[in-house]
């Protein structure tokens, strides 16, 4: 499962049907990149975001009976074809860095274990594994764990991976010091992350918001893939709150919290 990287600038949305697509282009070495922007599944009222540059809209054929099912496909491998197509790529296609909200915040994350849901390319959480983490990261796409932990040698530290839909994951009950949720928005996953968190572990989730509406690159996302106003600190107001912001730069409107389950 897909994420994103809103620091990365340049980013412009094409609609076709009920599939948002994403495509970021940034230069390096003037090379064009391509960016994959968020892949959000919601428990009620799903969406996706894809690259149109490796994978277009078109090729996705809803035919589920859910929401989940109707934006993402024909069901879980269907999905993960998609995705494994996206990751293709030889590039990392959201960088190597870790998201800029995690690398800010790094000192309020108890040590000890970390999942990365979604993780894709596995940039968040060969960060935390190089900050002395132990670390499970879950993700539909094969190609991406692949990538993650070719990522991982390469900064020489080791990573555990999960192949997994996160439509039907379930997290272990009280395993984790740190819960990452970077850029991916499924609703009914919420309490099981709380779950997931050991007693003093944090969540770390950063995500787009219905502002983003409002700005040049959004007007034709879906509402329901993106958090309303206030939604993630009430999502997690049984927790201590260690961080909340939402902001609207004029090119991406987020909402990030770091919490402390009590």
């Amino acid at each position: 499962m897909s994420k994103c990287s809103p620091e990365i600038p340049n980013m412009r949305w094409v609609y076709r049907g009920r599939l948002g697509v994403s495509i970021a282009l940034s230069m390096t070495n003037s090379l064009a990149a391509v960016h994959l922007a968020a892949r959000m599944a919601i428990a009620v009222g799903g969406g996706v975001l894809a690259s149109s540059a490796m994978i277009s809209a078109d090729e996705i054929r809803p035919s589920g009976t859910n929401t989940y099912q109707k934006v993402t496909g024909d069901g879980a491998e269907e999905d993960r074809k998609h995705w494994d197509k996206l990751y293709s790529s030889r590039n990392y296609i959201f960088g190597k860095e870790p998201a800029r909200f995690i690398e800010e915040h790094i000192d309020l994350l108890p040590p000890g274990r970390g999942l990365d849901l979604a993780m894709g390319e596995g940039r968040n959480a060969v960060y935390l594994a190089k900050k002395g983490f132990q670390v499970d990261g879950v993700d539909i796409s094969e190609v991406a764990l692949k990538k993650a932990k070719r990522l991982a040698r390469e900064n020489r530290v080791s990573i555990h991976t999960l192949s997994a839909d996160l439509a039907s994951y379930l997290i272990n009950p009280e395993s984790y010091t740190v819960i990452l949720n970077i850029d991916y928005l499924q609703r009914n996953l919420i309490p099981q992350i709380k779950r997931g968190l050991r007693k003093k572990g944090v969540v770390v989730f950063e995500n787009l918001t219905e502002d983003q509406l409002k700005n040049a690159g959004g007007k034709n996302l879906r509402r329901d893939a993106l958090l309303r106003k206030g939604e993630l600190r009430e999502f997690f107001k049984d927790f201590e709150i260690l961080v909340y912001r939402e902001v609207n730069d004029g090119k991406f409107a987020k909402a990030s919290l770091i919490a402390r389950k009590p």
